[in-house]
């Protein structure tokens, strides 16, 4: 191509292109190009659209280079997949089959893994657990019958490449239909972006954890306080504050400082686009790839009906807003009547910036985009803190499935034999008589940076003595059931927010035995040092967590920390136990809040050797990450 600088159409193009960032180079074939251009600029609703077809078996080549390219509204070195980031939407059928070739044209070994597909463990594409990378020049194949169907991902599980580019969605169609009747789909993926070395950031949050926090308390803020709250009681929220050392406005630990937040690719002066006809049912997969940041999603004016949950159906939510946490999917239909623009608006947790979207009739038409919300604020209960009168009952209960009250011995993952599917561990500590309702909007607060969520979900356990040794800096007082609370910031947003006490299963359990085997993991992390962690134990010093081959396992997970995990299982699903009775939601990702204890139900009818970790990127380099094994089937024979 020839330049020709006084072409205003081609000067539009091109800014939109750099502006979206979604293309490195030319395709071979021009037209090809062209059309790729016009979708990348948002002029074309085939950008993330979801094609379909006949079913089929799908063989398809993906290459990872690094290459300089236009992301973000500048100019970096990014991994890309097939010359774009995020890659190439993989569209698989429901009992066909797959055959992804992986070329990696690096200088250095990459991988990818298919986030919550159900495949042979040595195609997972985790070195060092499924198999041993794919080194430069060499090429892996991911060849598996595809068992599942629903919305999906794939990244990098190499050091910190996910960061850089390497993602792409995944969308696998049922083969028989699952009643979801829709007049189109779109992919809508969600990244965050830095034009920072991710081992350069890494090594500032190494340095002061809160680096990327530009909120932190002031003098007008402590005055404020006290006017309210009182002198006596705002020191001791200081100093409550201080013993662990965090502050209430720690949300996230990398911010909108650095980070550029981004919708198919494009960050929000581009606006991606899908198109619509008024009346038409739309259905938007939302898959969170980014590394670190949860994001609010919401479209003002339309009301999402929640249809999938980590691609497994649930039972339609009709909401106006929820939170995904990284490595999370959601599916959600929208039917707009109006012949009129909608912005899709996916803002960061801690309000330091956005990704967004249109939904329009006609290219280039648009919404207004809300305003950033106020910064949300940890509160006591996120500290773990026992706060208003508590009545302890016999047991502690999630929706008829057992949740084990009591802590056992710790010794690194505890593992309680026996454990009946209708029987707590322990009797004597019970869950507080009042129940919370923190799915209403208008929670009320005491004054002050130490306020109560007076909806806080009922406390279910207290902590044990073992404090996980030095790795661990903190261990909350009491352990609460918060299934039903709203994410961290939507406590009192005057309008529907699902939590995941509404997700429900479509089909009933199939797998109804007692747990023959309970593991209990705590969720642990030191942020002066930037430690993470499994029960204080870090990736390099622990053992594999043993799932005997078929066992039922009830699977515990307690977050010690004041900030959110997303603990991701590969390999196998989880059910959550959140009071569905027989209807408990798979889950492949699950988002523990701070404070809180989380039951889940696992068969392990998976062999091999599957990670098991945070899924913030950070987190699980630093250590919060460890081995699954399930036994295989002559090893469970002889035992």
């Amino acid at each position: 191509m020839t330049s020709n600088h006084h072409d205003p159409h081609r000067r539009r193009l091109l800014y939109a292109l750099g502006a979206a960032g979604v293309l490195s180079g030319l395709n071979a074939v021009l037209p090809a190009y062209a059309r790729g251009a016009l979708r990348t600029a948002g002029l074309d609703d085939g950008a993330a659209a979801v094609a379909g077809g006949t079913p089929r078996d799908v063989a398809m080549n993906i290459h990872i280079r690094r290459e300089f390219m236009n992301i973000a509204g500048g100019q970096a070195s990014a991994i890309t997949l097939n010359h774009s980031t995020p890659g190439p939407l993989i569209e698989l059928w429901e009992g066909r089959e797959a055959r992804l070739r992986v070329h990696n044209h690096l200088d250095e070994s990459s991988s990818l893994h298919w986030h919550g597909l159900l495949l042979p463990f040595q195609m997972d594409g985790v070195p060092g657990v499924a198999f041993p990378g794919i080194e430069p020049g060499d090429t892996f194949e991911a060849r598996f019958p595809v068992r599942q169907a629903g919305t999906y991902w794939y990244h990098s599980h190499s050091g910190l490449q996910e960061q850089i580019g390497q993602t792409g969605p995944i969308v696998i169609h049922p083969a028989e239909p699952d009643g979801i009747e829709v007049d189109r789909e779109y992919v809508l993926m969600l990244n965050d972006w830095t034009f920072e070395d991710p081992h350069r950031l890494l090594e500032k949050l190494k340095e002061m954890s809160d680096y990327y926090n530009f909120s932190q308390r002031t003098l007008a803020d402590l005055a404020e306080d006290i006017g309210q709250s009182g002198l006596r009681a705002t020191l001791r929220d200081r100093l409550d504050w201080g013993r662990m050392r965090m502050g209430p406005r720690d949300i996230a630990d990398v911010t909108g400082h650095t980070y550029h937040y981004l919708m198919n690719g494009m960050h929000p002066a581009a606006n991606w686009t899908g198109l619509f006809r008024p009346g038409e049912r739309i259905r938007l997969r939302v898959i969170n790839a980014s590394a670190m940041t949860y994001f609010n999603v919401r479209i003002p004016g339309l009301p999402l009906t929640v249809v999938a949950a980590d691609g497994k159906r649930v039972r339609p939510v009709e909401t106006d807003e929820f939170q995904i946490a990284v490595s999370e999917t959601f599916d959600v239909i929208v039917n707009p009547q109006a012949d009129q623009a909608y912005t899709v608006m996916a803002e960061a947790m801690d309000r330091s910036g956005y990704a967004r979207g249109t939904l329009a009739p006609r290219p280039g038409m648009g919404a207004p985009v809300p305003a950033l919300r106020a910064q949300p604020q940890r509160t006591m209960v996120d500290m773990g803190m026992a706060m208003g009168p508590m009545t302890m009952g016999e047991s502690a209960m999630a929706g008829g499935h057992a949740m084990p009250a009591t802590r056992a011995p710790s010794s690194g993952s505890n593992d309680m034999a026996g454990m009946g599917h209708d029987q707590h561990a322990m009797s004597g500590m019970g869950m507080v008589t009042e129940t919370a309702h923190s799915n209403m909007p208008g929670m009320a607060h005491s004054p002050g940076t130490g306020a109560v969520m007076e909806d806080a979900g009922p406390i279910v356990a207290r902590h044990g003595p073992d404090r996980h040794g030095a790795s661990n800096l903190t261990v909350a007082e009491v352990e609460r059931y918060r299934l039903a609370e709203r994410g961290t910031g939507l406590e009192d947003v005057g309008h529907r927010v699902l939590t995941y006490s509404q997700l429900r299963n479509v089909v009933p359990m199939r797998d109804r035995r007692a747990p023959s085997k309970t593991i209990e993991i705590h969720l642990t992390g030191n942020m002066d040092r930037y430690m993470w962690s499994f029960d204080g134990v870090s990736y390099s010093d622990s053992t594999p967590i043993e799932f005997p081959y078929g066992a039922r396992i009830r699977l515990i997970l307690v977050n010690d920390t004041m900030m959110e995990h997303p603990i991701h299982l590969h390999g196998m699903f989880m059910e959550l136990e959140n009071e569905q009775d027989d209807y408990l939601p798979f889950k492949h990702t699950i988002s523990v809040l701070p404070s809180s204890r989380v039951s889940l139900l696992v068969t392990a009818d998976e062999p091999g050797r599957w990670a098991f970790h945070c899924h913030l990127l950070y987190h699980m380099e630093m250590g919060m990450f460890r081995v699954v094994r399930v036994s295989d089937k002559a090893e469970h024979r002889n035992a």
